[in-house]
């Protein structure tokens, strides 16, 4: 990937300390930003993206060419509207569009880091992205939003910055990862640390590079994304260009050679080792320990207004989940609001065309103008 000519990147020159214990100066973080910061600039909203996406938002991607990950939900008269409010976005640190990373060169080197760079969190996530606010001379944003790991990142922000924010719209996310959660992520980490081309992280200065184990580990996730009834509904047992079974391992289903092109499109524009990181990073996060078992209290001091959005065919993170954090809210006396979105597309719900779901994004920030 070539990224000189197309993304943004704002070198943080003051130090940072992670919470491995590690301390990190002078990295970048790569951003993209739409519509227009107004005269008193408080119609900012900073988007945090989920695993997968990057800091192209929503028109074409620069890279891959393709549409922005929330073109659905982000534009000119769309739900969160470019007319009015200045959208940024940031690809988070880990993440393999620019920011600091594994496959950042290290300086002493001359090498990519790649597994010598440090395990990363959520909480790091958010306190290299503040830097924004302060590169924009931005005081306070009008709003945080973001899906999945975007929405954790929402409610860690608001956690560390309680008056930084005005409105804050988490969705289809939790205040710490289930199980569940944690035991997919391995799945997914096992199967592109057993392909041998991982070779330790260090396939980065090689030519070669984990493809396969990478493809398993997106193939695997994606079933998550989805839901039982949407599935059936789109796929079913229908075969894949023949009228009968093959008997073989070739892909005799449709939902095979989905999958499949899923796994190989999706090793064109990411990193292995950036996978490994940003799931590891979602494995650890747990609000409600940071705040010593008390969701509540990490929420005490703010004045945010929220809005919680959960999707009724999201297995992944469930309604239930969701609704810990609005409960939380609750005891703390925040203003909160909640909405649980009938949908069959299961936790991807929040990237695809979903009326109600960008309808109500859309009434939230109106009505808070």
């Amino acid at each position: 990937m070539n990224f000189k000519d197309n993304i943004k990147i704002l070198t943080i020159d003051k130090p940072l300390k992670l919470d491995c214990g590690e301390t990190i100066n002078n990295y970048p973080i790569a951003y993209e930003t739409y519509g227009n910061l107004n005269k008193n600039r408080n119609n900012a909203i900073l988007v945090f993206h989920a695993l997968s996406g990057d800091q192209f938002v929503t028109g074409i991607n620069p890279i891959t060419n393709k549409s922005g990950w929330w073109s659905h939900a982000v534009g000119p008269n769309k739900a969160i509207d470019t007319n009015k409010f200045f959208v940024i976005c940031a690809n988070v640190m880990g993440g393999c569009m620019g920011s600091y990373g594994p496959n950042s060169i290290d300086l002493k080197t001359n090498k990519k880091i790649g597994t010598n760079f440090p395990v990363i969190t959520i909480n790091d996530m958010v306190n290299a992205q503040y830097n924004l606010l302060d590169f924009f001379n931005i005081d306070k944003l009008f709003s945080v939003t973001g899906g999945s790991m975007g929405g954790m990142q929402v409610l860690q922000f608001v956690a560390n910055y309680p008056e930084k924010v005005k409105t804050a719209i988490p969705i289809a996310c939790a205040a710490s990862h289930s199980a569940q959660n944690i035991a997919l992520n391995e799945l997914g980490r096992q199967a592109i640390m057993a392909d041998n081309n991982w070779n330790k992280g260090n396939y980065l200065n090689t030519d070669s590079s984990p493809d396969k184990g990478l493809a398993v580990a997106r193939m695997a996730a994606h079933i998550t994304y989805l839901s039982k009834k949407g599935l059936q509904e789109k796929f079913g047992r229908k075969l894949q260009e023949r009228d009968d079974l093959k008997f073989g391992f070739d892909a005799d289903f449709q939902i095979e050679s989905y999958l499949r092109h899923q796994g190989s499109a999706f090793v064109d524009r990411f990193d292995a080792n950036s996978y490994l990181y940003i799931t590891r990073a979602m494995d650890y996060f747990d609000l409600i320990k940071q705040y010593n078992g008390n969701l509540s209290e990490a929420f005490k001091t703010t004045k945010a207004k929220f809005f919680i959005i959960s999707f009724t065919s999201d297995w992944l993170y469930p309604t239930s989940e969701n609704k810990e954090i609005v409960i939380a809210l609750n005891a703390a006396g925040a203003d909160v609001g909640f909405i649980e979105i009938i949908s069959d597309k299961g936790h991807d719900s929040f990237l695809l065309d979903v009326p109600e779901f960008l309808k109500s994004v859309k009434n939230f920030l109106e009505a808070n103008l």
